[in-house]
């Protein structure tokens, strides 16, 4: 039996930004769960495909980005005012990878930002399984479906099954950051944890200028 259920409303789904109705309803969220699909996992050769966006109350948005001749783009817009703004917290999971493309891609400098990928790192220590796909199972305890994890998101018409799989990923992350915050606290790690997503711009720029492993001897 779930410990949680999902606030499934139907998503919206708007081309290149958000607009300002639901920028300003957003703004006014102390957090925000972010997501992205890409083609793929390299990120110079694998175009940003879509963003969604969810806050506490399961309101899902999609911004697609069908037109690949428009990206990078590094203009203003409401994504930008949202991804930026330092009273809205931006939870992702994996957000390195996230980050990297929303700056290579938009040109956003994301901020402040949280991670359920790294906090789970830091606080499931009997485990080296991290994935999403694990989180939810264990501390949201049902099954998330993963089967259009690597399907094509760049395709004119997405299937209800891979919008349905791209709204239950931030679905499920403010649930799993209620939780992952308690065990922070509980083990005494949420000051280390908030120095690791304060310096993850940091990390995110070092991959993109091609260095790695820059700590290793």
């Amino acid at each position: 039996m779930s410990t949680h259920t999902l606030v499934k409303q139907k998503p919206e789904v708007f081309d290149f930004d958000i607009p300002d109705e639901r920028l300003n309803h957003y703004l006014k969220k102390s957090v925000v769960s972010v997501d992205t699909e890409t083609r793929g996992l390299i990120l110079r050769r694998d175009r940003l495909c879509l963003v969604q966006i969810c806050d506490e109350d399961g309101l899902v948005t999609f911004v697609r980005f069908r037109d690949r001749n428009k990206l990078p783009y590094h203009g203003d817009s409401n994504l930008k005012k949202l991804f930026t703004a330092p009273q809205v917290m931006k939870l992702f999971h994996y957000a390195r990878f996230d980050v990297s493309v929303m700056k290579y891609y938009l040109g956003i400098d994301i901020n402040p930002i949280w991670c359920t990928k790294i906090a789970s790192k830091l606080v499931r220590t009997y485990t080296d399984k991290h994935s999403l796909k694990y989180l939810v199972s264990e501390l949201l305890e049902f099954e998330l479906d993963k089967s259009d994890q690597t399907s094509d998101w760049a395709k004119d018409d997405l299937t209800d099954s891979q919008l349905d799989y791209a709204a239950n990923d931030v679905r499920v992350l403010i649930p799993l950051q209620n939780q992952l915050h308690a065990l922070l606290e509980r083990e005494g790690r949420m000051s280390i944890a908030q120095r690791l997503f304060d310096t993850l711009p940091l990390v995110c720029e070092l991959d993109q200028l091609g260095f790695h492993n820059i700590f290793e001897h």
